[in-house]
């Protein structure tokens, strides 16, 4: 059992004995091992456990109650993927790494050891899994193996390649992995084809046997199908599930059950390429200077009861998953693109959301109905700001903008956080392959629909405290103490201050960003603040919307498409008594939240956090590999590009105005030494003082572009195919300095493997 130190008294310890207990332990240090080492007993005990959340919610510690670690680091004990061999030393980063932000997970030294006298374990290799203890060494992490694990069997998805000796290899799909994998039964497949394969056997060295012939992988829509397997996601609805649907598409609207709206001119502004609309608008001055204002919302909770089968696949999978070739939605298209979509000019079931907004943008007065709406227009974002620049005096639109422009006041005093985070869009022609890939234009009617739903949000989580409801929040907390400490000392890497005695606000960020004028140095600062904010999640307890500058703050305004909402509508049915008169079996009676969900709201809004989180990676990743093939003709050219994020191994770039992140090697970057300055996240040439850093544009050469991977390479210009001499050899006849990171063929620190054999 972990112990502590032996100058710990017994006794309840402070926050700081915590960390060092926490830091110091030779093995799993959670709730019970520190109450055991500290002496602590009954109402210790109980204060224990407080403490331990508060550090928790203060950013001091991760993890579970079971095995506590440092918030930024590594539990002492966890999985690791080996994901780079560098001079036959494996790095390795944890495998259930969940970025919250853009921050890369931490790099391990894998320290391979065997007991004496026993068989040597076989080498690692790049995508194996360990279990590994884990130690802090300097500024570093090491791992030390306690045993190697199984292959992953799902989505061992590749490309079939045949080398020169005919031997056939599953070439990987996956950015992360490097190396291909020996096919033992080719089951049909050719070479060149898309393909599913599962272990032909226990040992790695007995191969793959492919399972399923997929096609051609750069063929239109394959991208996106690599990303579906990738992660899992769920997108084939069972024949149960289907006939539910039809089921319910055929519910009664039960107009006398509802409050009629048909009478107002309601709109639905959306992408010109929707698939679905399931919120619409309307707005008139009140007489007053404010505003009467309806946000109308798909009724999707009357359809899908829980309990039933489209309930528990829509758990299941979370929400919808869009990529540029298809959607991979959470409820069948009967609801979802038909009976659930609000059309324009026929009747459908919504949930109303009635607000009174003042002249000043304030949120007055709200209630929530049952309804039946026709909405009036479905306008494309891009339409709609045409008419209103062009004059159009239409009142559904005028009123509309007049609302928002109320709104704006209100969100203006709030100052919520302001980063100009663009959105690339991928345009497909006919036949699904790539017209264009641009950078999505920003309108005010963007704004406006964005507008009404944030007060909607705000409106539903409002009325469900007001009922003491259970509430599913949106909760973006503020930025930890950690994360603020690494950011007040980026930012004093190029002369500007961060008081972190003062309460930390969106605004202060705003300013920060408004006082720089220089463009690259505003690139810099606004990625630095990114990277210290937290991931947003759902969860029961409310802990405010940081970002939002929001108080209380739950999702109410897609629920065809996240099951976050469905479960706020179902609050509201409860709290406001807005049940409707039950169907026919084999639909579910209620439209309520269950007793499951009303007993634990905590463990399904843990699990839409997560399938929140693998619908982002994979339409991230299938963006990447469209980028990729985009660009994959283009090899050769220079572009402008900026620098998105710096290690000592290189650094990462973006191009400028249309995105796809790759990779510059440090080894690439010629003769110079560079060191990695940690706090400034730069490089730095030893010799001539180049920098590279964070936010920094510059001219790169694309070097590679893998569609299959979604991999980019760039390299400087002048620099193509150039490696710097082997490691040791340097001009000036002197050995490399301690701490000083070289631009050799492994980009590493010169000084690590000598630190690896003073610790061994």
């Amino acid at each position: 059992m972990a112990r502590p130190p032996q100058k710990f008294a017994p006794g309840m310890p402070s926050r700081d004995q915590i960390l060092e207990f926490i830091q110091s332990a030779d093995s799993l240090a959670g709730k019970r091992e520190i109450a055991k080492a500290f002496g602590l007993k009954g109402q210790e005990k109980i204060a224990l456990k407080k403490l331990l959340k508060d550090m928790a919610e203060e950013g001091l510690i991760d993890g579970k109650k079971t095995a506590y670690h440092r918030m930024g680091g590594v539990p002492k004990v966890t999985v690791l993927r080996v994901m780079a061999i560098e001079d036959g030393e494996a790095l390795a980063i944890p495998d259930s790494w969940q970025p919250d932000d853009a921050t890369p997970p931490p790099r391990l030294r894998v320290m391979e050891s065997r007991k004496k006298g026993g068989p040597r374990q076989a080498a690692l290799r790049v995508g194996d899994r360990i279990l590994a203890r884990t130690e802090q060494a300097g500024n570093g992490w090491l791992a030390h193996v306690m045993k190697k694990l199984p292959a992953r069997t799902e989505g061992l998805m590749g490309v079939v390649e045949v080398d020169t000796a005919g031997k056939a290899w599953l070439a990987p799909v996956d950015k992360r992995v490097r190396q291909s994998t020996l096919i033992s039964d080719l089951g049909g497949a050719e070479a060149g084809q898309l393909v599913m394969a599962e272990p032909a056997g226990k040992s790695p060295r007995s191969g793959v046997k492919i399972i399923e012939v997929l096609g051609d992988p750069l063929a239109p829509r394959s991208f996106s199908l690599i990303a579906i397997s990738k992660h899992g996601i769920p997108n084939v609805f069972s024949e149960e599930t289907l006939a539910e649907a039809e089921l319910a598409a055929k519910l009664p609207l039960l107009p006398e059950k509802r409050e009629d709206l048909r009478h107002l001119p309601i709109v639905a502004i959306d992408p010109a390429d929707a698939r679905d609309h399931d919120d619409a608008i309307w707005a008139e001055p009140d007489g007053s200077g404010g505003f009467r204002a309806v946000v109308a919302i798909a009724d999707v909770s009357y359809y899908v009861r829980p309990g039933g089968a489209l309930d528990r696949e829509a758990r299941k999978r979370g929400n919808s998953v869009y990529f540029p070739d298809r959607v991979v939605p959470m409820l069948p298209e009967v609801l979802s693109a038909d009976v659930c979509s609000l059309r324009q000019g026929e009747d459908r079931a919504a949930m109303a959301c009635h607000m009174v907004i003042s002249s000043s943008g304030k949120l007055t007065s709200w209630r929530f109905t049952r309804a039946i709406v026709r909405i009036d227009e479905v306008i494309a974002y891009e339409e709609a700001q045409a008419r209103i620049d062009g004059g159009d005096e239409a009142p559904n639109l005028r009123s509309l903008w007049e609302c928002w422009a109320a709104l704006h006041k209100a969100r203006t005093e709030r100052d919520p956080l302001e980063l100009e985070l663009p959105e690339r869009r991928v345009m497909l022609d006919d036949q699904g392959k790539i017209a264009e890939i641009a950078i999505r234009e920003r309108l005010d009617a963007h704004r406006v629909v964005e507008e009404f739903m944030i007060a909607a949000n705000v409106a539903a989580a409002k009325a469900l405290e007001s009922k003491t409801a259970p509430v599913v929040y949106r909760i973006h907390e503020p930025p930890s103490r950690e994360k603020l400490v690494a950011l007040r000392e980026y930012l004093a890497s190029f002369g500007r201050k961060l008081a972190l005695g003062q309460v930390i606000t969106p605004s202060l960020f705003n300013r920060m960003l408004k006082d720089v004028t220089d463009e690259t140095e505003k690139a810099q600062v606004m990625e630095a603040v990114l990277r210290s904010q937290t991931q947003a999640y759902y969860g029961p307890a409310n802990a405010g919307h940081f970002g939002l500058s929001l108080g209380s703050y739950a999702h109410f305004t897609s629920p065809i498409r996240r099951y976050a909402d469905l479960l706020v509508h179902r609050a509201l049915v409860d709290a406001f008594q807005l049940e409707q008169p039950k169907p026919k079996p084999p639909l579910q009676p209620l439209s309520g939240l269950s007793d499951r969900d009303r007993g634990d709201l905590s463990k399904i809004a843990d699990a839409i956090s997560q399938t929140e989180r693998r619908a982002m990676e994979a339409e991230r990743d299938t963006i990447d590999r469209y980028v990729a093939a985009w660009l994959s003709g283009r090899v050769g050219e220079t572009f402008e590009t900026r620098i998105t994020g710096v290690q000592s191994f290189g650094f990462f770039a973006t191009i400028v105005g249309l995105g796809g992140d790759g990779l510059v090697p440090v080894s690439t970057l010629g003769s110079d030494y560079f060191r990695y300055d940690e706090a400034a996240r730069a490089l730095v040439g030893e010799r001539s003082g180049t920098r590279f850093d964070t936010g920094q544009k510059l001219e790169l050469k694309l070097a590679e572009a893998n569609a299959l991977t979604g991999a980019l390479k760039f390299e400087l210009p002048g620099t193509e195919g150039k490696r710097i001499e082997p490691r040791g050899n340097r001009d000036d006849g002197k050995a490399p300095k301690p701490g000083k990171f070289r631009s050799g063929p492994r980009g590493r620190p010169a000084n690590i493997r000598h630190q690896g054999r003073k610790k061994r």
